[in-house]
C-alpha cells in the first residue's frame, strides 16, 4: 500500500469512527447536530469538494466529484447527515479499492515484465564497477555473471552460459550460448560467467523497446474504451439534468394543480439518482480488463501494442502467414537420402559434403553439417563450381559431381526421380550414379498444432503465402494442414494477395498476417493486424507489428486469441452488469422504492465488483 493510499485509509478509519459516535450520542440541537457531522465530512470529502469546485471553475463541470459533491451537500441541507457523510465515507472507500486494485495490477505486470537491469558491470584496469546500463557505450566490454541480468544487447566475447529468457519468451527452456553467440538484454545468466560485447547502447537495446512498449500501449484504446469516454461524455450531464428535472418538476406540477408541494421528497430522491448515476465502475473496470489483459499475455511472450489489437485479435478470421521463418525453421537441413546400387549412404553424403566443402553456399553448408565431422580439405582438389547446376571435385582421387537434375544431364547421367518432395542434391561418382540426398526448410515442430489450433479458435481460412517452389510450398501446407497455399510470389505479390483477402472478407472480420517482420514489414502494415514471428531480438519486428511474438512458437497466435477474448468477455460482463444495475437502480430510485443506501451500493458496489472482475485479466491458464 502506497503512503497516499494509508493516508486515505486513516481518514476513513477517523471519519467512521466519528460518524458512528455521532450517530449513538443523541444531540438536540440542530445546529450542533450538523456542526458535529460537519467534522466527518469534512475529513472524507474535502478532496472531493475541492476537485469538484475546481472542475466548475475550469468548465470540466459534469465527472463524479461533481456528482458526489452536488448529492452529499444535498443530503445534509435537507438533513440527512448520516446518508450524506455515509455517501462520501463509501465513495472514497470504493476509490481506496480501486486505487489499490490498479496498483497491484501495474504491479503484477512489472513482476512479469520484471527484465529492467539494475546495473552493468564494467571491467575497467582490471576492476569490475558498476554502473548504470544507460552510461555504457557501443563496444565496452561488460560481465554478467550467475544470477545477473543481460543488461545491453551485445556479443559473448567470453564463456558459456544458460540464459533464462522466461521474461521474454514466456518459456522455461534456458538457452545455451557461448563465443560468438548473440544474447539479447533482459535474460538471466543462469551459470557461467559472460564477457560481453555491447552492440547497442541501452535506450536501443531490446529490454528498453519492450518496456515502451508494453508502457504505451494503454495509449491505443479500444472501441469498447472509446464508446465508455463518449458514454460518458453524454451520460454524466444527462444525468445531472434529469436529476434537476426530477427535483423541480413534480413539485411545480403539484403546485399547478393546486396540491402541496413535496420539495423534500423529491429533492431527496432527484440525490439519490445523483448517487446512483456515477459512471465509476465502466470507466474504471473497462481500461482495467484490457490493461490486465496485456500483461495477462505479456507473460506468455506475447507483446501487444494497443488495446485496439488485443480486441482485432478476438474478431480475426483469416490467417494469412509467411512459410520461412513463421511455419519453416528458415534454416536448411538434410531430411532424405537415398543411395544407388553398390553405395551407401554414408559414402553418398561423404562425397557430397567434401565435394561441397569450399562453397559457402547455403545447401552446401547443409551439407557439411549433416556430415557432421571435420572435413581433412586436403582431400579434395579440381575444385569447379558450376553456376546453376553444382559442384565437380576431386574427393581422394576420384571424381565427384554433386548438384541439381542439370548438372546430372551435363554429365550424361540419368538421375532418380526422388519419392519425397525438397531441394534435390544428386551425387556422382566416377561417373556413376551415386544417389541423391534432399535439403529442405523444415517445418517448426507443434506447427501442424498451431495450424489446428487456429481453427479451433474460429479461424475460417489459413493462407500460406511464400516465394519458395510450387511443390515444396504444396508440400509444407499439406503436412501443416493450410487451407490456401501460394507459391512462386514476390514481395509485392503478397501485398496483392492480401488486398484481394481484405477485399473478400467481411466488414466485421479481421485479417491477420502472420510473417518474420522484417522481410514482410509492408504486408505487416497493410493487414488489419500485423503479427511478428521470431523477434527475439529483433527490431524491425518490434517496429512493423501490432503484436510482438519474442519466440518462434507459431502456437503463440491461437493462445493470443484466446486471450483476447477472456479479456473481451470480462468488459462485455462488466458493462452489462454496470448498467444493468444502475439503469434499474435509477428507475427505482426516481419512483422512491430505493433508497440513498442502495444508491451507495449501486454506485460504490458495482464499481468494487467490476474492478475485482477485471482483474481475472491478468490470470490466464493454457488450454
Amino acid at each position: 500500500m502506497t503512503k497516499k493510499q494509508k493516508k486515505v485509509l486513516i481518514r476513513i478509519i477517523i471519519a467512521a469512527v466519528l460518524v458512528a459516535v455521532c450517530y449513538f450520542i443523541p444531540i438536540g440541537n440542530s445546529y450542533l447536530r450538523l456542526a458535529v457531522f460537519m467534522v466527518p465530512y469534512l475529513i472524507i470529502g474535502y478532496d472531493i469538494l475541492r476537485k469538484a469546485i475546481l472542475g466548475v471553475v475550469h468548465g470540466e463541470v459534469f465527472d463524479e466529484n461533481f456528482l458526489m459533491a452536488a448529492a452529499t451537500v444535498g443530503a445534509i441541507i435537507l438533513g440527512e447527515y448520516v446518508e450524506g457523510v455515509a455517501v462520501m465515507l463509501f465513495y472514497q472507500i470504493g476509490e481506496l479499492f480501486q486505487s489499490y486494485a490498479v496498483g497491484k495490477s501495474r504491479r503484477n505486470i512489472s513482476q512479469l515484465m520484471d527484465i529492467r537491469p539494475d546495473y552493468a558491470n564494467v571491467e575497467a584496469n582490471g576492476q569490475v564497477e558498476q554502473v548504470e546500463p544507460d552510461e555504457v557505450e557501443i563496444g565496452t566490454i561488460i560481465l554478467v555473471q550467475p544470477g545477473e541480468k543481460v543488461p545491453i544487447d551485445g556479443v559473448v566475447t567470453e564463456g558459456s552460459a544458460s540464459l533464462n529468457t522466461s521474461a521474454l519468451t514466456g518459456e522455461s527452456l534456458p538457452r545455451e550460448v557461448g563465443e560468438g553467440d548473440e544474447v539479447v538484454s533482459g535474460c538471466v545468466n543462469m551459470s557461467g560467467v559472460l564477457r560481453i560485447r555491447t552492440t547497442r547502447e541501452f535506450g536501443e537495446s531490446t529490454v528498453s523497446k519492450i518496456l515502451e512498449l508494453v508502457e504505451n500501449s494503454s495509449m491505443k484504446k479500444s472501441r469498447s474504451e472509446n464508446f465508455i469516454t463518449r458514454f460518458a461524455r453524454y451520460y454524466t450531464p444527462a444525468v445531472c439534468y434529469g436529476a434537476l428535472a426530477l427535483a423541480l418538476l413534480p413539485p411545480v406540477i403539484q403546485l399547478l394543480l393546486g396540491q402541496e408541494p413535496h420539495w423534500s421528497l423529491w429533492v431527496t430522491r432527484a440525490l439519490t439518482t445523483l448517487v446512483i448515476s456515477c459512471p465509476c465502475a465502466l470507466v474504471i473496470s473497462i481500461p482495467l480488463s484490457f490493461f490486465g489483459g496485456i500483461g495477462g499475455a505479456s507473460a506468455q511472450g506475447i507483446l501487444v501494442k494497443g488495446s485496439n489489437y488485443l480486441e482485432a485479435l478476438s474478431e480475426t478470421r483469416y490467417v494469412v502467414c509467411d512459410k520461412t521463418g513463421t511455419l519453416t525453421k528458415g534454416v536448411f537441413e538434410v531430411t532424405y537420402q537415398e543411395a544407388a546400387a553398390g553405395f551407401t549412404e554414408t559414402e553418398v553424403l561423404e562425397a557430397a559434403a567434401c565435394a561441397e566443402c569450399y562453397s559457402n553456399h547455403p545447401i552446401s553448408k547443409s551439407l557439411r553439417d549433416a556430415y557432421g565431422r571435420e572435413i581433412d580439405r586436403g582431400r579434395v582438389s579440381d575444385v569447379e563450381e558450376i553456376s546453376g547446376h553444382g559442384v565437380c571435385a576431386r574427393v581422394d582421387g576420384r571424381m565427384v559431381a554433386a548438384g541439381n537434375r542439370k548438372l546430372m544431364s551435363r554429365l550424361n547421367i540419368v538421375p532418380v526421380e526422388p519419392s519425397k518432395t525438397g531441394t534435390e542434391v544428386h551425387v556422382a561418382v566416377e561417373g556413376r550414379y551415386a544417389g541423391y540426398i534432399l535439403i529442405s526448410d523444415v517445418v517448426k515442430p507443434g506447427a501442424r498444432e498451431a495450424v489446428a489450433g487456429l481453427k479451433r479458435a474460429g479461424v475460417k481460412e489459413i493462407v500460406m503465402l511464400t516465394g519458395d517452389s510450387r511443390t515444396v510450398a504444396e508440400a509444407v501446407a499439406a503436412e501443416l494442414g493450410v487451407d490456401v497455399v501460394k507459391s512462386e510470389l514476390l514481395p509485392a505479390d503478397k501485398v496483392a494477395e492480401v488486398e484481394r483477402l481484405l477485399a473478400e472478407k467481411g466488414k466485421k472480420e479481421k485479417l491477420a498476417f502472420v510473417g518474420d517482420g522484417i522481410n514482410d514489414a509492408p504486408v505487416l502494415s497493410r493487414a488489419d493486424l500485423g503479427i511478428a514471428m521470431g523477434a527475439f531480438g529483433s527490431d524491425a519486428a518490434i517496429e512493423a507489428a501490432d503484436i510482438v511474438l519474442m519466440d518462434d512458437d507459431p502456437a503463440k497466435i491461437a493462445l493470443a486469441m484466446q486471450i483476447s477474448r477472456k479479456t473481451l468477455g470480462i468488459v462485455h460482463q462488466n458493462i452489462i452488469f454496470a448498467l444493468a444495475v444502475k439503469f434499474s437502480c435509477l428507475l427505482l430510485g426516481a419512483v422512491g422504492v430505493v433508497g440513498m443506501w442502495w444508491a451507495i451500493f449501486a454506485d460504490v458496489g458495482v464499481m468494487i465488483l467490476a474492478v475485482l472482475n477485471a482483474t481475472r485479466a491478468l490470470t490466464f491458464r493454457k488450454k
